[in-house]
């Protein structure tokens, strides 16, 4: 019988697949060719982390290789022994090739290209997709898969979430282009914030509020509210709905040059639909210059200094209005206070004058030198779980 470890390693791993729908891939892909027709002309595009016999991503661009205009398709495997996840079956097109070892098979990674008409049939298509095993297990890192990443233009595919954190990094590094599929939290990676902050990365044309489906492996643990989300879009059996999913890219689209219609802080406070925002207004950080933004839509239009945002504000974010100042977690606390409280208010100060004080149940918790106030348990008024951001002046 298994022991505990080995089922919960199997489960973790079952819980760490996740394959992204054609559909999907078709409606990201297509925003970009609605703003640029030509994004993909010439290029290279690598497809690594992929399964090319079931994947999506490599059935996508292989269809679609003319109308996207693509030089050279490439994807990339997984040896069966190399994965954390080792429910395998070879496909009739694997075992009927000439090139097919069962040995080899368990160990050694493959690659799928498709360059040109093999079949002169008149067209490139799936069908002329040409493999061989790779020399080495298909890890992206080895220096085999590292030499393909050099040679592409684009990457493209949905990595390992447990592995998204050196994935990107090792995309990054590449200074290549890329459109990868992460948690919305990645936002706040220290792999991933510079290169946001910097205007080098943004979330793709799919806004991350939008459900995305994922078909899973048999067995995998999935919530049943996101199994009949799911299957009502249309995904019946193992699948997934994954509503913090998002694309990451240096590709340019249009949706983020269309700027945020907003509204003055006076209008805000009267008109917004917020009930603590019209009670306390926009509050002041303690130990930061900047006020606090606890919604999206209720950022001001008038308002030209720093304000902390929630993340979810990348969704909107148009780098024709708004710099991005800081990611909020280094924010230093003031160490020379006091604090007291009187009548449930907490009140901070600092050489004798108060410089905050709130109705707020505050607690201390540091995360590196940040602080993290509460209220009733949640975070609020308070740097962490904020990027700070600034509007940019009219030229």
């Amino acid at each position: 019988m298994a022991n505990n470890s080995n089922l919960g390693a199997a489960k973790a791993a079952k819980n760490d697949e996740f394959y992204t729908q054609y559909a999907d891939i078709q409606k990201e892909v297509n925003a970009y060719l609605e703003y640029n027709p030509d994004t993909f002309r010439d290029k290279t595009v690598l497809l690594p982390c992929d399964d090319p016999e079931w994947s999506n991503f490599t059935r996508f661009f292989a269809q679609n290789f003319e109308r996207l205009g693509l030089k050279r398709l490439i994807s990339t495997s997984y040896a069966v022994e190399s994965k954390k996840y080792k429910d395998y079956e070879p496909t009739l097109f694997e075992t009927e090739s000439p090139l097919f070892d069962i040995d080899k098979t368990c160990i050694k990674g493959k690659i799928f290209e498709l360059t040109r008409d093999t079949n002169q049939n008149g067209r490139i298509d799936i069908d002329d997709l040409e493999w061989h095993y790779l020399e080495g297990d298909g890890d992206f890192r080895s220096p085999e898969v590292c030499a393909l990443r050099d040679e592409a233009d684009i990457i493209v595919t949905n990595p390992p979430f447990s592995l998204f954190r050196e994935f990107v990094t090792w995309c990054i590094k590449s200074r290549k282009t890329m459109l990868i599929i992460g948690n919305i939290n990645a936002i706040t990676y220290k792999e991933v914030f510079p290169s946001i902050k910097e205007n080098l990365l943004w979330l793709g044309a799919t806004g991350f509020m939008t459900d995305m489906v994922f078909g899973v492996p048999k067995g995998a643990d999935v919530d049943p509210k996101d199994k009949a989300k799911a299957a009502k879009l249309g995904y019946v059996g193992d699948f997934t709905r994954l509503g913090n999913s998002c694309w990451f890219t240096n590709i340019d689209h249009g949706r983020r040059h269309e700027p945020m219609m907003l509204m003055s802080m006076k209008e805000n406070i009267r008109y917004g639909k917020h009930k603590d925002l019209k009670e306390e207004g926009y509050l002041h950080y303690f130990n930061y210059d900047a006020i606090d933004v606890p919604y999206v839509d209720s950022i001001p239009a008038d308002y030209n200094g720093k304000m902390g945002v929630p993340i979810t504000f990348l969704d909107k974010y148009c780098p024709d209005q708004f710099e991005i100042i800081d990611d909020g977690t280094e924010v230093p606390k003031t160490k020379e206070h006091i604090s007291y409280k009187h009548k449930g208010i907490i009140t901070y100060e600092i050489n004798g004058k108060v410089v905050w004080s709130t109705p707020y149940t505050v607690s201390e918790r540091k995360l590196g030198n940040s602080l993290r106030i509460e209220r009733n348990g949640q975070p609020t008024n308070c740097p962490f779980g904020r990027i700070i951001i600034r509007k940019k002046q009219q030229q």
